[in-house]
This record gives C-alpha cells, structure tokens and sequence, in this order.
C-alpha cells in the first residue's frame, strides 16, 4: 500500500507553499534544487519543510492540499504550530465572515 503526502514548506520570502505528493523525499529534493524552474518556490529558495501529513490515498491527499490552499496565513500557522483549538476557532471565525455574521 502506497502512501500519499501533503506539505507545507516555508519559503525564504517567508511565505507558505502547499503541495501533495507519492514520495516526499523526492519532491522535497526537487524544490530544493529547484527542478522546476518555474515552480512558486524556485526563486524562494531556500526552503523549509513545516508539515507533513500522510493519506491512504491520492485523492485524499490532493483534497486536503486544495482545502489548504484556500486558508489564510494564520490557519496554516495554527496547522504547522498542532494548534487545534487556533485552528477550530479560525474556522469558525471564517464560515461567520463568509455567511455574514
């Protein structure tokens, strides 16, 4: 069974990119050395992995990685730092400002 990663990595600029991958290892070597010259990352080097977290399968892990995208620099921070309840309440927070509450 094969297991499937999200990441985060913390850029020099200080910006945070999140990513999905088969082989973490791998992919962490390719931002790096920048092996994508076009990648976000590549001209934010160096870099610094911050997360990880493992999923059964691709499709798990590629819809956490597009639910991360979409959180604010805060929510990552409190994913990073293990803050549950940071985390809970910056949802929470989020869904009142999105219906208007």
């Amino acid at each position: 069974m094969q297991d499937f990663y999200i990441y985060i990595l913390r850029c020099s600029d200080g910006s945070f990119y999140t990513g999905h991958t088969d082989d973490i290892e791998r992919r962490i070597s390719a931002h790096e050395q920048a092996f994508f010259p076009n990648c976000y990352t590549a001209k934010r080097l160096p870099v610094t992995v911050v997360y990880v977290e493992t999923f059964a399968s691709r499709g798990e892990a590629l819809e956490a990685e597009r639910e991360i995208k979409k959180w604010s620099r805060a929510k990552k921070q409190a994913l990073i730092d293990q803050d549950f309840d940071l985390l809970k309440k910056l949802t929470i927070s989020g869904m009142r400002r999105r219906r208007g509450l």
